[in-house]
């Protein structure tokens, strides 16, 4: 169980990221978070490294044009989710998150050649279709489709990084995991960031720093999450984001469920429970050779 406690550890720590965006949202660019985010980061692994010498393991790889296939994705991810968040509440973000576990299964079997069950592939598209009975009502009432689009994509974005982490499960360390994205992060966003800078106060400051600590907390324990196990195996359990930001969303922002986030969320945690289901059942199979 490393792998899947991780992973919904990871989650929840995602969770508070984007309720802590989501204020930060209201007077600040994309570009300023993530880039006080990332420097943040860098700052920190920096000034540990130079404490204890190598900590963190090298910072040279040879699976360079991965690390930077996923320090993309991430960067995308983070905009993309902090401008979600900026039109949805955290419940209604999340239902579109809610669609990773099942793009993570295509790409788990497109480019790693994993094996997934019919009963795995059925039960995605019920997932689907508990995302759409969420998002209808509220799309043909006038619901954002800036945000809701924006959430797809950065959840894309999101399924990308899962599978690249799987493919880089064969490096040692970590300091690499954020060296990268740091580097690519402030390098993209300084630009921006320069141009719409905002001199946050003493608490808009830490709220900032904090995005970079939670965010880097998040992103090493779900990239060491899928070095303990496949994507198959991991990905039903990110339904821990549902009660997660529904009482985030409530607790902090007093945006109370309707019914048909409820139902429809109801219809994605059974979908990615029986998933995960049909997937364990299919490893409890007996091959057939001797």
């Amino acid at each position: 169980m490393t792998g899947p406690v991780l992973l919904m550890c990871s989650i929840g720590l995602f969770g508070l990221l984007d309720a802590n965006s989501k204020v930060l949202a209201g007077e600040y660019s994309a570009a300023q978070a993530l880039f006080w985010r990332h420097a943040t980061l860098l700052v920190l692994l920096f000034a540990i490294r130079a404490a204890w010498r190598q900590a963190g393991g090298e910072l040279a790889t040879q699976y360079r044009k991965l690390h930077l296939l996923r320090a993309v994705a991430m960067l995308l991810s983070g905009v993309l989710f902090f401008i979600a968040f900026r039109h949805l509440p955290l419940a209604d973000g999340y239902l579109v998150f809610f669609t990773a576990p099942f793009m993570t299964l295509v790409m788990a079997r497109a480019f790693l050649g994993e094996r997934i069950p019919r009963a795995a592939w059925l039960w995605s598209g019920v997932g689907f279709g508990g995302v759409m009975l969420a998002l209808a009502p509220q799309l043909g009432e006038g619901g954002s489709a800036i945000g809701f689009l924006c959430a797809a994509l950065g959840t894309v974005c999101y399924a990308t990084n899962i599978t690249v982490n799987r493919f880089l499960r064969v490096e040692t360390g970590i300091a690499r995991l954020i060296l990268w994205p740091g580097v690519v992060s402030i390098l993209a966003t300084a630009p921006f960031a320069a141009t719409h800078w905002v001199t946050p106060d003493l608490e808009a400051a830490a709220r900032l720093t904090a995005n970079g600590l939670l965010a880097g907390a998040a992103t090493l324990m779900l990239a060491v999450a899928f070095r303990h196990a496949t994507p198959a195996r991991l990905a039903p359990f990110e339904f821990i984001a549902l009660p997660w930001s529904v009482t985030l969303d409530l607790w902090l922002f007093g945006n109370a469920p309707g019914w048909e986030v409820i139902a429809g969320g109801a219809v994605v945690v059974l979908a990615c429970v029986m998933s995960e289901r049909a997937v364990a059942r299919s490893h409890q199979k007996p091959s057939g050779k001797t």
